[in-house]
């Protein structure tokens, strides 16, 4: 019950997470998996089993508020699905020490680029006209499920944060599309693991449904969020948390001295303290630019009747 409650709790944040940026489900069960010692194809195949539940309620959820564009979903979700089971193949014939090392360097990397993005890069306004086609989402669908796979997260840093900056959808589009594309890529990936892990890697279906249950239960305020919460606060808080982790981890594989230990918290913590403050500060000027824009169209109709 302890391990159930536990895992409940874990899917239940990772899901508030990934609900409202787009992104950070899977890099943030698999970093919590990692860190208690669960083997790398064992843990992405948990977490991705976990999220066959939390995609569905989370893809509801975003139905429910409108958050999807559904020709973005269906053009997506298939070579994600396809890349998915290549990746679980990949994943699963590394032998344990190289599978650790390679899942913990993906998710550190995509910690950061996260932390990075949501935290000192100009998030800017999108361009919602032209909505992305087949030639542009295919490979994206494609290379984003592979990495998923691999990395036991991945599908929302890539996806999320490449359409965004394509400027062809609005954000929240961006979101509730990338997620509920997310059901499928899951479960390809979950069929993959299951057909190529090997009888050493048993699955704990208590932490299975501990996520999933957490993950269900968080999805329809995190799709409430999205129009609410602000992404880059949330942003540098998650990315810095998922450095930190999985840097921990990895410097444990290669049996790092103390002081490197010391020396690479410092300088983590430093970047993500700078983050956080350098995402604060992003809030208030993106505040008061829109503050300035919503007086400016206030008293242009204000003129207008004073010279008619």
């Amino acid at each position: 019950m302890r391990t159930f409650l536990l895992f409940g709790l874990a899917g239940l944040l990772a899901q508030l997470v990934d609900g409202t940026l787009g992104m950070a489900f899977g890099v943030t069960a698999t970093t919590t998996l990692l860190a208690v010692g669960t083997a790398p194809a064992a843990a992405s195949a948990a977490v991705h089993l976990a999220e066959v539940g939390t995609s569905l309620a989370s893809g509801l959820s975003h139905w429910r508020f409108k958050n999807i564009d559904w020709r973005t979903v269906g053009i997506l979700a298939v070579p994600g699905a396809i890349g998915a089971v290549l990746g679980a193949y990949v994943l699963t014939s590394l032998s344990t020490e190289n599978a650790a090392v390679w899942i913990t360097t993906i998710l550190l990397l995509l910690g950061l680029y996260v932390l990075i993005r949501f935290s000192f890069l100009k998030l800017g306004r999108l361009i919602t006209g032209k909505r992305p086609g087949v030639k542009f989402l295919t490979p994206l669908g494609l290379v984003a499920g592979f990495v998923d796979a691999t990395g036991g997260g991945g599908w929302g840093p890539v996806a999320t944060t490449t359409l965004l900056s394509s400027g062809r959808l609005e954000p929240r589009k961006v979101v509730g599309s990338v997620d509920t594309s997310e059901f499928i890529v899951a479960l390809a990936a979950s069929i993959g693991f299951l057909f190529t892990l090997s009888q050493q890697d048993n699955l704990d279906y208590t932490v299975v449904l501990g996520l999933m249950i957490g993950g269900v239960i968080a999805a329809p305020p995190a799709a409430w969020l999205v129009r609410h919460l602000p992404p880059r606060l949330l942003g540098a808080l998650a990315g810095g948390l998922i450095v930190f982790t999985n840097a921990r981890t990895l410097l444990g594989e290669f049996e790092a001295t103390d002081r490197v230990f010391t020396v690479t918290y410092i300088a983590i913590v430093a970047l993500w303290a700078a983050g956080v403050l350098a995402a604060i500060r992003s809030l208030r000027e993106e505040r008061r630019h829109d503050t300035a824009a919503s007086e400016e169209q206030f008293a242009l109709p204000v003129a207008e009747e004073h010279n008619v």
